[in-house]
């Protein structure tokens, strides 16, 4: 049972008056950190590329491990990012360590798009991209707390589901458009040109971001709450870790029932289909559209739903719950699967579960913070579980399959950890702090 709420101040937040500016500012934390996850995430469909041009060497393994291992050095500077990020957007404001990220993750970018090969300038060509790779990592990982933070702020308590659902939401989105893009550039030229010159396609598009992010983020007015206004003694990681270490942890296992499932089903589904069931690559990727779909159109809806209930851990528990208790037997159909349909409906499943516990748990924690620590927070909690949990869940259901030869064992690190998330969000404290 859920405990009573908590609220520290009955002024209303936000730019409740003025529609426009409430607008403006969904927009420019939803759009720009859509942007930035897509800067993010497209270094993953175009590894090999990446591998072959900057990480030459004679085994193409090995070339490919290199691109892989800088793919996941943006996973651990995240919670650098966060710690760094977030702290100064508690200390100084939000606005302004938005724009900030939308600088520092076009520099990334470019690095990315514009690096010559290993071949035209040597060894300095790994350094750059890593360099890149590592600032985008730094900058997304503050970004998605700061951004949600503000968007909270932004509006009325009323409606704080809803809009929130709409950051959710251009997550879910940048991902698909990646994944898209990745398919429409290796569909329609040849290995060669993809290899030579065509990866750098999205990494220009994904250049947007300067002039975009920084128009809109710029054209935002003052932050709707001063952090400043209620400053305590001490530095806001201190303050976290001195008097809100408890909600930061329950926070990192609470988002890990919808991490693991996400990285460990949906993104590696492609894989697992063909590798793992030697079914057509094309089911793989039917499945992971549709639970890109999902997680694009269901967030809006949960947050109407949890505007209406007023009240977010009811649905947190029922979509948590299911998770954990559907993981089992979705993995069982899926095993045993001898067509699409069965794979596409276990994925699905899945993937509303998870859209629908995403925002629960995302605006139990920020409500379950004060403003003075809010942006850290939230940063700090997320950036944490996607490095552990999001960066490390293939690896560990692809390691546990090859060791035991049973499709099935991926459920065994995946269902465990549902339990977990499921018993954080019954023990966490829902409350409510209004600045």
């Amino acid at each position: 049972m859920s405990t009573p709420l908590i609220a520290t101040c009955d002024q209303p937040s936000g730019n409740q008056e003025n529609p426009r500016e409430l607008v403006k500012a969904v927009v420019a934390a939803s759009l720009v950190t859509g942007l930035e996850m897509f800067d993010f995430t497209v270094f993953g469909f175009f590894a090999v590329m990446i591998g072959d041009r900057f990480f030459p060497a004679h085994d193409p393994m090995t070339s490919l491990l290199w691109a892989v291992g800088t793919f996941g050095v943006g996973f651990f500077m995240r919670p650098v990012g966060a710690m760094v990020i977030g702290a100064y957007a508690d200390r100084v404001g939000r606005r302004a360590a938005m724009m900030r990220t939308s600088w520092m993750m076009a520099l990334g970018t470019a690095a990315l798009a514009l690096c010559p090969s290993f071949a035209s300038i040597g060894v300095l060509a790994p350094l750059v991209v890593i360099a890149g790779r590592s600032l985008q990592g730094f900058a997304l990982g503050g970004d998605i707390g700061v951004a949600s933070t503000f968007v909270l702020e932004a509006g009325p308590v009323s409606r704080r589901g809803y809009l929130l659902g709409w950051q959710l939401t251009s997550q879910g989105a940048a991902a698909l458009l990646g994944a898209t893009l990745g398919l429409l550039i290796t569909s329609t030229m040849s290995p060669a040109a993809v290899a030579s010159w065509g990866w750098r396609i999205p990494f220009s598009i994904g250049l947007l971001i300067a002039p975009v992010g920084l128009y809109v983020r710029h054209r935002l007015r003052d932050d709707p709450i001063l952090p400043h206004t209620a400053r305590s003694a001490g530095t806001p990681l201190s303050e976290l870790r001195r008097e809100h270490g408890t909600t930061i942890l329950l926070a990192m296992l609470m988002m890990m029932g919808q991490t693991i499932p996400v990285y460990a089903i949906v993104y590696f589904m492609p894989s697992y289909a063909t590798r793992v069931m030697h079914m057509p690559a094309v089911t793989g990727y039917q499945a992971s559209a549709l639970s890109a779909l999902l997680l694009v159109s269901i967030p809006p809806l949960a947050g109407r739903l949890m505007d209406s209930l007023g009240r977010r851990k009811p649905l947190a528990l029922l979509a948590s719950g299911c998770t954990a208790l559907l993981i089992y037997p979705v993995f069982a159909v899926i095993t045993r699967a001898t067509s699409a349909l069965p794979i596409l409906c276990g994925v699905g499943l899945i993937s509303t579960m998870v859209a629908f516990s995403a925002g629960a748990v995302a605006l139990l924690v920020l409500e379950a913070l004060p403003a003075r620590v809010r942006a850290s927070g939230m940063a700090v909690s997320h950036a944490l579980n996607v490095a552990l949990f999001g960066a490390t869940a293939q690896f560990i259901v692809t390691g546990l399959i090859k060791w035991t030869g049973d499709p099935m064992s991926a459920a065994w690190y995946v269902a465990p950890a549902c339990v977990v998330s499921f018993g954080a969000v019954m023990l966490f404290k829902e409350r409510r702090f209004e600045t």
